[in-house]
């Protein structure tokens, strides 16, 4: 009799988690959002990427994709890393020396960039810097739900200001986030006085009537030949993704980036520890030499950098890079050795 119970216990069983299964599927439906398993990534070895679908926006479907790669090394700290404007989660190397250091290692694709473009969507298109949110809470879930026990959020430049937006207005009390890196982030638009006191506002104002009107940057592709190996860099990566020219940005978009760094020069109180990082220089792209612009920042103003990121919160810890570029942790060999050596030791320091 005993014997003859067990398949039907064992199918009890099965119905059960299939049930439980059924329910948790359903609950992330209702709510809009519901990601895939983890798969081999792009970047090999043992990256590993989930789609993480959302619910629709503006322009209709929207997904983001969540990176990894687990630390060899027991642990339950992990770090989100979150990637600028026109970019997206490449530099394999940084996600290679946290795990190295026992963190494990996550970092999104943001809606419309990267691995989440979707066919017939606007890369970067964005109409508020909120709807990221999303994004970042959907991966910090799928942390959680990994057994990691605390948080450090990472971003560059426009990632670094999403970040700090974030930190700074969102309840963010249920992820044990515990401190903030920022890696040249985009505080301030990098413009002339005139141009940001009196055009920018009109433009952000036509960004609310007209969000998908676009403009040309303008400008070259010399901060693509600092990084791209086939004009000389070190580094590969899809250009479809992560354009060699500048592409047009849409009033919305800008509006979206400028209400965000108006917030944050008021004054934000982000009650964790942050590591501000950021190049000893800057250089102007197109009159800086190849060479000029291999050891400075030709995207953002350090000065300005430096100025808004020490207002964002009570604990902020600086440091200059010298010879940095716009993406310090893809400047040369010497320059990024370097500063792994000085972020792995903050975070010893503060216990993170």
């Amino acid at each position: 009799m005993h014997s003859e119970c067990v398949p039907f216990f064992c199918l009890i069983m099965l119905f059960a988690r299939f049930c439980f299964s059924l329910i948790a599927m359903l609950l992330c439906y209702a709510h809009g959002v519901y990601a895939q398993s983890w798969r081999p990534d792009i970047l090999g070895g043992n990256y590993e990427q989930k789609e993480i679908l959302l619910p629709d926006d503006y322009s209709g479907k929207v997904k983001a994709v969540a990176v990894r790669q687990k630390s060899s090394i027991a642990s339950d700290k992990a770090v989100l890393y979150v990637h600028g404007y026109n970019d997206y989660f490449f530099q394999y190397e940084l996600g290679n020396n946290f795990a190295n250091n026992g963190y494990n290692f996550y970092a999104v694709d943001l809606r419309k960039y990267g691995r989440s473009l979707m066919v017939g969507q606007t890369p970067f298109e964005v109409r508020d810097i909120k709807e990221y949110f999303e994004d970042i809470n959907a991966v910090l879930d799928i942390i959680l739900s990994e057994g990691n026990k605390s948080v450090v959020l990472m971003g560059h430049s426009t990632g670094g200001l999403i970040a700090s937006y974030y930190l700074a207005v969102e309840d963010t009390r249920k992820y044990p986030i515990t401190a903030l890196i920022l890696n040249s982030p985009f505080l301030d638009m990098n413009l002339d006085a005139v141009t940001e006191d009196f055009v920018l506002p009109v433009v952000s104002l036509c960004g609310a009537i007209f969000p998908s009107v676009t403009i040309s940057q303008g400008g070259g592709n010399q901060y693509a030949r600092t990084l791209l190996k086939k004009y000389g860099g070190e580094w590969d990566y899809n250009t479809q993704w992560k354009f060699e020219w500048p592409q047009s940005v849409s009033f919305g978009w800008l509006a979206a980036i400028t209400r965000a760094q108006d917030i944050l020069h008021q004054g934000a109180d982000i009650a964790v520890p942050i590591l501000l990082l950021h190049s000893d220089k800057s250089a102007i792209e197109g009159t800086a030499t190849d060479e000029e612009a291999s050891n400075a920042d030709i995207v953002l103003d350090v000065a300005e950098i430096s100025c808004y990121g020490r207002r964002i919160g009570d604990d902020v810890t600086e440091y200059v890079v010298k010879n940095g570029m716009h993406d310090l942790f893809l400047s040369r060999i010497p320059v990024r050795y370097s500063l792994y050596s000085h972020v792995f030791e903050w975070l010893r320091e503060r216990s993170l």
